[in-house]
């Protein structure tokens, strides 16, 4: 008598393979950005996620480009390569799926510095102390402009695929809540292109789902827990503040607030560039008000005015109020871009507790302090 065995969990190693359901582009005519909302099936799946956590994605490279990397090295594509795991395919479908094709790695950097006679100033670059003139120069450059720049160089098909990375799966913020929307995954994503040395380029996962993905082809995907990133007891009141993208597990939390009755007030903070077309989930968050999940909504659009007004702007508005929240026991989550945001929402956090706390700079950096260790400041920032 034969038994059937469970099918194995998924996981990274054994990634589910997820249907398309929704692909929407929200940002409206006039932005200068690409923002598009995707659902995706998880049915059969067993997966389980809970708001805060994120969702890795397995993407698959630009065929464009991997024959333009293909012509620029004189292989046809069909030449069977072996992975260091033993893994054996064609170099096109590695390409494809296994390998990074963009930014160069060291190895590869090395290798065209030794063979080219034309990369004297790469060469120089790669010395230690060069380290940031290097970074400086190698920004929007990807291996094919190398390739390009250095047609009389060659190199073997084990020397270039000995080179390159492995193509790792993209992580982003779930903006779903599974008691909302059972057996699926939303996400929020900024699709990524921009010009540089007179090339288009393109982010590879994000172009990946907007412009190459059908519904009868499956994406690999595999939950990631985010444990320091959680909504906290349902009575507590959550201040998010979540510009851009950033408002995907904001958007999570509250559909959960929602779904399981949690008492605990909610004020949300979004900021983008206009108000006419980079609003997203308006309808969603305007409604959220209307039933009272929502306690408070307040928006950043930068380009709406002369001087640009962001999300730290809105916090410094309303500190009084924000520093009785923190009082009251609320946890303060951050999502979003870490350069420049994060930063500067840090600098008006402490700036609020200063003023509205009546403490010196040192008083109020232990007050944030404190906030970190109760797991009161929680950033998922990227």
């Amino acid at each position: 008598m034969s038994t059937t065995l469970p099918a194995p969990p998924y996981s990274r190693k054994n990634p589910f393979p997820a249907k398309l359901l929704v692909n929407q582009k929200l940002t409206l005519v006039g932005s200068e950005k690409e923002t598009r909302h995707y659902e995706f099936c998880l049915e059969g799946s067993g997966l389980q996620y809970e708001p805060g956590d994120s969702m890795g994605i397995f993407p698959k490279n630009n065929p464009k480009l991997v024959e333009e990397v293909l012509h620029a090295l004189h292989f046809s594509g069909d030449e069977q390569v072996t992975t260091k795991e033993g893994q054996t395919f064609s170099l096109r479908q590695g390409l494809l799926e296994n390998f990074h094709i963009t930014s160069p790695s060291k190895q590869f950097l090395e290798l065209i510095a030794e063979r080219s006679a034309s990369a004297t100033e790469l060469k120089e670059l790669m010395l230690p102390e060069r380290k940031q003139d290097l970074e400086h120069y190698l920004w929007g450059m990807e291996i094919i402009d190398f390739l390009s720049d250095n047609p009389s160089v060659r190199i073997t098909i084990e020397e270039f695929v000995g080179t390159l990375r492995k193509l790792q799966p993209r992580l982003y913020s779930i903006a779903s809540s599974l008691k909302a929307h059972p057996e699926q995954v939303h996400f929020l994503i900024a699709t990524v292109r921009y010009e540089s040395h007179g090339r288009s380029r393109e982010g590879v996962a994000s172009t990946y789902l907007a412009d190459r993905l059908t519904e009868d082809v499956p994406v690999p995907m595999f939950v990631h827990v985010a444990k320091g990133f959680r909504l906290p007891d349902p009575t507590m009141p959550a201040i998010m503040v979540g510009p851009g993208t950033g408002l995907a597990p904001f958007r999570a939390y509250l559909e959960e607030r929602r779904e399981t009755g949690a008492t605990g007030k909610n004020w949300l903070f979004f900021g983008e560039q206009r108000h006419k077309c980079d609003f997203f989930y308006r309808e969603e968050m305007e409604q959220m008000q209307k039933l009272g999940v929502l306690t408070r909504f307040d928006t950043a659009f930068s380009r709406d005015q002369a001087h640009k007004i962001y999300v730290q702007h809105r916090l410094m508005e309303h500190s009084k109020e924000l520093f009785a929240w923190l009082e009251q026991g609320a946890h303060f989550f951050v999502c979003g871009d870490a350069a420049r945001m994060a930063k500067d929402v840090d600098v008006a956090l402490h700036q609020i507790i200063e003023r509205e706390g009546d403490k010196t700079p040192e008083q109020a950096a232990e007050y944030v302090e404190n906030l970190r260790k109760e797991k009161r400041y929680k950033r998922d920032v990227y």
